[in-house]
């Protein structure tokens, strides 16, 4: 997909300044008729068309980053913000953290209250509703005025920006490898549902690790999560069902869950049931038994979210370097944290 034209672009071809053209496509009489028109044909020609969403470009700097995140109940984001705040602090930028809820209008929102004037750029992880409506219209809107984004953790191939992802795929074959590498022969799967983008990568490894091991393909053990409130329910109806020995959980509210339903039963992790989780956070450390893990290096994450993001907006600062439209997608390692919940 190639990016649409910005007001940068524009500005450069037609030899103004960005709020030349900004003012131009809003029609002011500001501008000289002449220009106006010019700047108006340019655009139209390019199909660019103005929005609402940064309009009103800044002139100057408000040294602050947008941090837009879908819930804060996880750990991992939570280890994220801490990394991006220390190299912000560090290059003296302030961060405004807004909550999407995993909703796609309060995303848009989001995007929307900062992008008029608070914020120099952005820093995000979509919301469940956004990755399922498959609409990025906000972000690319928000692109093409100049403003950078960086995306972390659950992002989009249909955006180009710059992002910073773990390997899920390669992470959830290692979880499950372990498991069977461990003798386990039946594993389990408690997921989200596929359009969230992690949980499907998370699923595509843990299905490639049990062919690869000749272990048969059964989708009678795998359970998708829509709603985290009654997951409790659909976990239980899984374990009077058991048919496994192991199961792989894609975060670890769903694994501290499956522990104290498995506990109800009378089953004893790991005897009968080993459990492995992504992200290592507190529930994993203190629960129950401790809980396996895969580490998803959130507070790297962030750190490395942030550098990308201030070099985007230092950049910006030499008007004579050429608009950079190579963007980069930054993989950090994760790694297996062995607990008590595993052999």
């Amino acid at each position: 997909m190639k990016r649409k034209i910005t007001l940068k672009q524009i500005a450069k071809e037609l030899d103004v300044s960005i709020s030349t053209v900004s003012k131009s496509l809003r029609n002011s009489l500001e501008i000289g008729e002449e220009t106006r028109l010019k700047v108006q044909a340019f655009a139209k020609f390019y199909n660019y068309k103005p929005n609402n969403i940064a309009l009103s470009l800044k002139n100057r700097k408000t040294k602050s980053i947008g941090i837009i995140i879908p819930e804060i109940v996880h750990y991992f984001f939570s280890t994220v913000i801490n990394g991006i705040e220390q190299v912000a602090n560090e290059n003296g930028y302030s961060v405004v953290i807004c909550l999407s809820d995993d909703s796609f209008d309060k995303e848009v929102l989001n995007m929307e209250m900062l992008a008029n004037g608070s914020i120099d750029g952005f820093i995000m992880s979509l919301s469940k509703e956004t990755q399922y409506k498959g609409d990025f219209h906000h972000i690319t809107e928000v692109i093409n005025q100049g403003m950078p984004v960086v995306m972390f953790d659950r992002v989009t191939n249909d955006i180009l920006c710059d992002k910073v992802i773990i390997d899920d795929k390669a992470a959830a074959y290692e979880a499950v490898q372990s498991l069977i590498d461990n003798g386990r022969k039946k594993i389990a799967l408690v997921t989200t549902v596929d359009y969230v983008s992690v949980g499907k990568l998370r699923t595509d490894g843990y299905e490639k690790a049990l062919l690869d091991n000749g272990i048969p393909f059964n989708e009678d053990l795998i359970i998708k999560i829509e709603d985290v409130d009654t997951c409790e329910i659909t976990i239980s109806q899984l374990l009077h069902d058991r048919a496994f020995d192991a199961v792989f959980a894609v975060n670890e509210l769903f694994a501290v869950t499956i522990i104290k339903t498995a506990s109800k039963m009378g089953l004893k992790v790991p005897e009968d049931l080993a459990v492995i989780a992504f992200t290592d956070g507190i529930i994993s450390k203190y629960s129950t038994p401790s809980i396996t893990t895969v580490s998803q290096s959130g507070e790297k994450m962030g750190n490395k979210a942030a550098k990308m993001l201030i070099e985007r907006l230092e950049a910006e600062h030499d008007d004579d370097e050429e608009e950079n439209e190579n963007y980069t997608t930054e993989v950090i390692e994760t790694h297996l944290i062995k607990r008590e919940s595993t052999d």
